[in-house]
């Protein structure tokens, strides 16, 4: 398996997504945060949504929420977790099956540095843009060279390919690809996205980026 293609980051889910939701129970702070208690929120989304953690924080502001993720794995820990609180469909993250301008909130966590070639990257961002109302806002972030596992130069103007291994139970190790950003990479990614960076910093290494459709911005 080519953990390095489309089909190969899926199937690395398929594989591990059990164990891999049972680690991940918490949503993260930098996330409640972005959702907040108190929006008046349509439909909200949750791109990359994983075992649902996040989706759940969704379902408590918004009337609908939609969660998109690659592996079947994860979606079913999902729906044990968030029932009918959420909409959980299989898809692509650089192809999303949303109408355009469809979506009032989005979080997109720690699953654009799995995608693996820039092109799809570089899809997937527009693809956000595209599905956000003119108001609508998301939170994206990426692992980044700012976090202390990786001895690099945060100040390099880019980052690098790598796998990661996933330990299952059984001892087996299965790689995981991901593109780690350089701080100032992301930021020139997205500004060269259809996204329009409203914030932007660095939190226990990982880059994060509250951002608005660029061209519907009123």
């Amino acid at each position: 398996m080519d953990e390095r293609s489309r089909l190969g980051v899926r199937e690395t889910y398929e594989t591990i997504g059990e164990h891999f939701s049972k680690t991940r129970e918490y949503a993260w702070p930098e996330v409640e945060a972005f959702v907040g208690t108190d929006r008046d929120v349509h439909t909200a989304l949750d791109v990359g949504c994983g075992n649902g953690r996040h989706a759940v924080l969704l379902a408590d502001v918004a009337a609908r929420v939609i969660g998109i993720d690659a592996s079947r794995a994860l979606l079913t820990a999902a729906r044990e977790r968030v029932g009918h609180r959420a909409d959980l469909v299989q898809g692509d993250a650089s192809r999303l099956p949303l109408a355009t301008d469809s979506v009032d909130l989005a979080v997109y966590v720690a699953t654009l540095h799995h995608l693996p070639t820039e092109r799809d990257r570089a899809a997937s961002l527009d693809e956000l843009a595209r599905v956000l109302a003119p108001e609508g806002r998301a939170l994206v972030s990426v692992w980044s060279t700012a976090h202390d596992r990786f001895d690099v130069d945060e100040d390099a103007p880019v980052g690098f390919d790598t796998t990661v291994d996933w330990t299952l139970p059984d001892g087996e190790t299965v790689p995981r690809f991901y593109h780690i950003y350089a701080p100032a990479e992301f930021r020139t990614v997205l500004a060269e996205s259809e996204l329009w960076v409203v914030d932007f910093e660095l939190s226990s290494g990982n880059c994060y980026a509250v951002v608005e459709p660029e061209g519907k911005r009123p």
